[in-house]
């Protein structure tokens, strides 16, 4: 079991959704944070309340799509804890539409934040916390999408395809790096793949940077993407706080897959049977029709 009440964790996108979340949970566990977000005003309120509530806490303002910045927050968490143990690479953006109405700055931005941020992530902390020998744990932060690949979510897709196959093979070479080392010094990993959750990643827009920004007006498409994905956030049954929660179950019992809407499993297996039987893809959009004409009031 991985313990919680003293040990370090440092989170990404943390002053809003899921990344908040985790950070109350964490210090109701009795963790020491340290935060990050590309917004400095949200973090330092997010900070701010935290330690209004007793917690531990550190802010520190972060563009995960730079690998300068993350190395920053990695000597940050440092300077100010000596160590860390647990590493939520969760900061993430989206963006909607059919893929070839897609610009050059969506893809950039995208996969600026939803990959290198979380491969940033790994390089920076994993020797760290290699080096300490001590318990320790990454959790990478993907999306059903990324086990899926819903129609005009092209670039969100991808990303979240693409941070599954990077948790998958960190797995892989934490167990090799790790070979006879004592199963109570071990670095583990998580991969999280949520589906529709109340947060702000249907708003993530207003986080794009400036030079990323698109000139041209959203196409129909786009905009047809983005009510279909608020409509979808808004329906979620589940609060960023219970993913916190089934999210920190899953650590402690040190399980890699953390799946928070099991129902979407028949989706995802029908997706594997189109592989396996050769078949064209399914609409993984078929078995969640509420879904898929969101878009369309």
């Amino acid at each position: 079991m991985f313990e919680f009440a003293g040990k370090v964790a440092v989170i990404t996108g943390a002053a809003s959704g899921f990344g908040l979340a985790f950070a109350q949970k964490g210090a109701a566990l009795g963790m020491k944070l340290v935060l990050a977000d590309v917004n400095p005003d949200a973090l330092a309120q997010a900070v701010d309340t935290l330690r209004a509530a007793g917690a531990d806490a550190i802010g520190v303002p972060t563009d995960v799509s730079s690998a300068t910045q993350v190395e920053a927050l990695a000597q940050a968490a440092l300077d100010a804890f000596g160590k860390v143990h647990l590493l939520f690479n969760n900061a993430g953006v989206g963006s909607g539409g059919l893929l070839w109405e897609s610009s050059a700055n969506d893809w950039s931005w995208v996969f600026g934040v939803n990959v290198m941020g979380v491969a940033h992530g790994v390089r920076a902390f994993a020797p760290i916390m290699l080096a300490q020998n001590e318990p320790a744990h990454i959790v990478n932060t993907a999306s059903v999408a990324g086990l899926l690949s819903p129609p005009a979510m092209g670039i969100y897709n991808a990303s979240k395809h693409a941070v599954v196959s990077l948790t998958e093979t960190l797995y892989h070479d934490l167990q090799i790096a790790q070979a006879g080392r004592e199963a109570s010094g071990r670095v583990g990993c998580s991969l999280l793949c949520p589906a529709f959750v109340p947060t702000g990643i249907a708003d993530a827009e207003r986080s794009r940077p400036a030079e990323l920004r698109n000139e041209s007006r959203p196409t129909r498409s786009q905009i047809a993407a983005g009510k279909q994905l608020q409509r979808a956030v808004q329906s979620g049954k589940l609060s960023a706080a219970d993913v916190a929660g089934v999210t920190f179950e899953a650590i402690a019992a040190r399980r890699f897959y953390i799946v928070t809407h099991p129902a979407i499993m028949a989706t995802v297996r029908l997706r594997h049977e189109d592989v396996e039987q050769l078949r064209d893809p399914t609409d993984p959009m078929s078995l969640k029709p509420e879904v898929r004409h969101a878009g369309s009031d």
